[in-house]
């Protein structure tokens, strides 16, 4: 299961089953989590003698006042800071508060919070069930938490966020670390939560697999170790009508690079032909420092109609145009009967007049998926999962929604999203989408069904990305050509 992300509900079926499993004391998971928590600490940060813990009103809390007493026993210097407790006077979050005081342990105020107490602090305040925006003396000390300068690791979910969604509810502790229990969770890697969430780890607890049992997950992970199996496989005698052909369509006057960028990444996605259809006035030059590229002219509908007919899939879209000729070549691909991916201004002429087909991928950034939904980007960023599954049930086919923690749903499938996790900054530069469009279609002309060519395109992306930031020495001031030229490498394996 470990490429597995639960939601809240999911995560308390987990948790039920390991409490449920024969010979599982009370307060014993709890004991686990705060042991799996000092390791962590020990193995991250070697050096620290004196460890802050701040400590929520429930079991989350109880995870603290666990690791505060390992702690303590260790030899570190342990300050602990916390609020009135709200768990059942049964509960393991209760006991494990009292077993601390019982042994002599202190428990400051939220108000005397001291940043200069510890070289780290621990964030054991609020866990998965946290349903409202944290702006009371907890909201006020996240912010002391977050600019104490000192690292933090946080128990299982940084306080503040939303583990469905990946939304930020009003404050949240900006960790350097997570280590989220039992199983990984769809918010740690989505949506505005990337930038809090820091690097994760996966406890398990040493639960037994037979818990996952009937628990199913809401997404799957794909990231740099595994995406490559996604690859279409080419034999050793493959030709060029063998790969597929590929038609990139875009580029009204003034805008041909976005086209150009889609058509190279198709190139070097594999493609056997790419070719790219654009305004007449672009015709002689489109091709003069990529002459691997066959360029047509394509004044009207009439004339793209017929070069559809000569290929396996059409990517449309990138530099588009809204005026007339790009709305007349939209209405031809959109009506088309083939594999298409549909990108940038498309998108936004499929929001003016929407339809539904079911051999498409849709590639829209939050921005059009907005205009797509008839909302604002705001709704889209605050339930990422919720909004893709929503498109691809209204528009058919796959969407793919862009960001950081790319999310691929597909209308015929109810099950797991996947999300696509491994990108930099250093993407978020002009013509990356256009190069994910190219990569996406070059898939699919090779033989990837819509979803495979989405998640595996998504994901190549994301290791080209790091290839290109690798060659250029830094994430910062890459350029899309960069990311695309670094496609093969990122590949490997002979592919």
């Amino acid at each position: 299961m470990t490429s597995a992300l639960f939601d809240n509900a999911g995560m308390r079926a987990l948790d039920a089953a390991g409490l449920a499993l024969p010979g599982m004391a009370p307060g014993e998971l709890m004991e686990r989590a705060g042991q799996a928590l000092l390791d962590t600490l020990r193995r991250h940060w070697p050096q620290a003698r004196r460890i802050g813990i701040v400590c929520g009103p429930g079991n989350n809390g109880g995870d603290g006042y666990v690791l505060a007493r390992l702690a303590a026993e260790a030899g570190l210097q342990v300050r602990v800071h916390g609020g009135p407790s709200r768990a059942r006077p049964d509960s393991d979050g209760r006991r494990a508060h009292a077993r601390w005081r019982d042994g002599g342990g202190e428990v400051h105020t939220l108000e005397s919070f001291d940043p200069a107490a510890a070289e780290v602090w621990v964030d054991c305040l609020f866990g998965i069930g946290l349903e409202r925006p944290l702006t009371d003396a907890y909201g006020e000390l996240i912010e002391r938490l977050n600019t104490s300068g000192a690292p933090i690791l946080a128990a299982d979910v940084p306080s503040g966020v939303d583990i469905d969604s990946g939304r930020v509810l009003g404050r949240a502790v900006r960790a350097e670390r997570t280590l989220t229990m039992i199983a990984d969770k769809l918010g740690l890697h989505t949506g505005p939560a990337v930038d809090v969430v820091g690097a994760v780890e996966v406890a398990p607890l040493d639960l037994p697999p037979a818990i996952f049992d009937g628990v199913a997950p809401v997404a799957r992970r794909v990231g740099p170790s595994d995406w490559s199996r996604g690859l279409p496989p080419r034999r050793p005698g493959a030709h060029k009508g063998d790969c597929g052909h590929v038609l990139v369509v875009g580029g009204a006057p003034g805008y041909s690079g976005a086209a150009r960028l889609t058509a190279t990444a198709a190139l070097r996605a594999g493609a056997g032909r790419v070719t790219l259809a654009t305004h007449p006035e672009h015709t002689a030059w489109a091709n003069l420092e990529r002459p691997e590229l066959m360029v047509q002219g394509v004044r009207d509908a009439g004339e793209l109609q017929a070069l559809m007919r000569r290929v396996d899939v059409v990517a449309v879209g990138p530099g588009l145009g809204l005026d007339a000729w790009g709305r007349g070549l939209w209405l031809a691909v959109a009506d088309a009967e083939m594999p298409r991916v549909v990108d940038a201004d498309a998108l936004n002429l499929l929001a003016e007049a929407p339809r539904r087909a079911a051999d498409w991928v849709l590639t829209p950034h939050p921005g059009e998926a907005a205009r797509l939904q008839g909302a604002d980007r705001a709704a889209i960023e605050a339930d990422r999962p919720g909004q893709v599954r929503a498109l691809a049930e209204r528009l058919g086919g796959v969407v793919l929604l862009k960001g950081a923690g790319t999310l691929v749903a597909a209308a015929s499938d109810a099950g797991p999203l996947a999300c696509v996790t491994g990108g930099h900054p250093g993407m978020a530069t002009a013509g990356s989408g256009d190069v994910l469009t190219g990569i996406i279609a070059a898939l699919r002309a090779q033989g990837a069904d819509a979803r495979g060519a989405a998640e595996t395109g998504a994901a190549w992306h994301c290791a080209a990305a790091r290839v290109a930031r690798d060659r250029l020495g830094g994430a910062r001031g890459m350029l899309a050509g960069d990311l695309a030229d670094a496609l093969p490498a990122a590949a490997g394996g002979g592919q």
